[in-house]
């Protein structure tokens, strides 16, 4: 086990956020680059239309995605408090647990999800010159939904465990034979939107297998036989506990982008191409933030579960300090080059105008972003992953979805009204997270890191 642990709770905390989040930082770009290849490459060969049924098809499946990571991350802090109190017994359990609960989570989903394709892309007001192609992307890329679980159960594992370095060098791979097929399906065989779901389907599932292959050569705690496929009842308790908010949360903000886009689909094909091109761009803006955001968690989590509270405290000013500094680059970046950025995707005027006009009020959510983030990193490292939720789902459904919904439609400010929704909800979620961080809530212990009289490791409710 000793290949994959790294302990987080010693060394300098500049230098350990460093080396932990660059290689998440790196994985995360990496794995953003397959959504934007698609987008980039579709864009070129097969036009706005398929851009707009790439980005519909996408936007449906990233919540499918976005929640299952939520969950994962409730693994990945199980996973850390247990190795630095030392409780092996846990960590292998909870690592069985994971793994099998995600393989049947994933048929179950797959199959009712196909089951309801047609009418939530009708729900979403999918506009009629897309329709199809963001059926058959939804389609394709929903039957991958087993390898997005797979690597995504893996990573978390291995991250929680201190190792952000080899979930990088697989998913690199991935990506390099994604945008391979996405030239030769999209290009050279004219496929348009079909053509990158396969290619992204087919890379997820490379991803997944050099996860599987290298974890089995280097006597990995979980063996992948069938056997090993077992669920511990209170360790599954104890991932629903701590990840099941951050999966609703996620679900919660994913939802928001998709009532998003059902709004901007009232605009027509263009600007859900517009806005779906700017997306792709967010994807890619937020990820500094993002990747500091996971190693904060895995951090604190380590710390935490070694008795280390003003550790954990550095931890997060330090990590704020640096994401905010890659947040304010990329905030002028958009600011001052929104079509130049656009015209990556596609160099249609029309196009060009609505998409900057989105982009100008909705890149003021990267001055905020990367507070709230690091601020989450901390709560979910902590274990108050309930708090999260509470706080994104104010962000995300009271408070961003009417906002773009009254700055866009009723105060008649179009694209730019909806983007400023973004940046509104941020704020007030960045308001009440530093009244918890002030308060010192985040300190309450929430996980039990011992066994008691031999019985399983269980959660103490917050």
């Amino acid at each position: 086990m000793s290949k994959f642990t790294n302990d987080l709770t010693k060394d300098s905390v500049i230098k350990q956020l460093i080396l932990f989040s660059l290689p998440v930082l790196l994985s995360n770009v990496v794995q953003s680059f397959y959504s934007v290849a698609d987008m980039i490459i579709v864009g070129r060969f097969a036009g706005t239309v398929s851009m707009s049924g790439v980005n519909i098809g996408s936007q449906v499946t990233f919540l499918i995605t976005n929640m299952v990571f939520g969950l994962t991350v409730g693994a990945t802090v199980l996973v850390g408090q247990y190795m630095g109190a030392g409780n092996k017994k846990a960590l292998k359990e909870t690592i069985n647990t994971l793994f099998t609960t995600l393989v049947f989570l994933a048929v179950i989903i797959t199959v009712v999800m196909i089951a309801v394709q047609t009418p939530l892309l009708k729900v979403i007001k999918t506009p009629e010159e897309s329709f199809s192609e963001a059926k058959e992307y939804f389609f394709v890329t929903m039957l991958g939904t087993i390898f997005i679980f797979i690597y995504n159960a893996l990573s978390s594992v291995m991250r929680g465990m201190g190792d952000s370095k080899h979930p990088l060098y697989f998913v690199t791979i991935a990506c390099v034979v994604n945008v391979i097929l996405d030239l030769l399906l999209v290009g050279a065989f004219g496929m348009k939107a079909l053509g990158a779901a396969i290619a992204t389907v087919v890379s997820q599932a490379i991803s997944s297998l050099l996860c599987i292959i290298y974890l089995k050569r280097n006597d990995f705690v979980f063996s992948f036989k069938p056997k090993e496929m077992k669920i511990h009842k209170d360790r599954l308790k104890a991932i629903v506990k701590v990840g099941l908010p951050n999966c609703i949360q996620n679900g919660a903000t994913s939802i928001s982008f998709l009532f998003i886009t059902a709004l901007v689909n009232t605009f027509g094909v263009v600007a859900s191409a517009a806005v779906g091109a700017v997306g792709k761009f967010n994807g890619f803006a937020i990820l500094p933030a993002a990747a500091m955001s996971a190693a904060i968690s895995a951090m604190v989590a380590q710390n935490i579960g070694a008795g280390e509270y003003k550790r954990a405290r550095q931890i997060l000013f330090y990590g704020t300090g640096i994401a905010y500094i890659f947040s304010i680059v990329i905030f002028a970046l958009a600011q001052i080059f929104p079509e130049e950025i656009l015209m990556i995707f596609d160099d249609d005027p029309t196009l060009l105008v609505s998409g900057a006009e989105y982009m100008r009020s909705f890149s003021y959510d990267y001055l905020i972003v990367p507070l709230v983030f690091c601020l989450n990193g901390l709560y979910i490292g902590s274990g108050h992953t309930t708090f999260s939720l509470i706080n994104g789902m104010m962000s995300s459904v009271l408070i961003r979805i009417p906002a773009s919904y009254v700055f866009g439609m009723v105060m008649s400010m179009g694209l730019f009204g909806v983007g400023l929704g973004a940046p509104v909800a941020s704020g007030a979620a960045l308001l009440v997270s530093l009244v918890f961080f002030a308060l010192g809530k985040w300190k309450k212990q929430v996980i039990k890191l011992h066994d008691v009289d031999n019985a399983d490791a269980a959660l103490i409710g917050e």
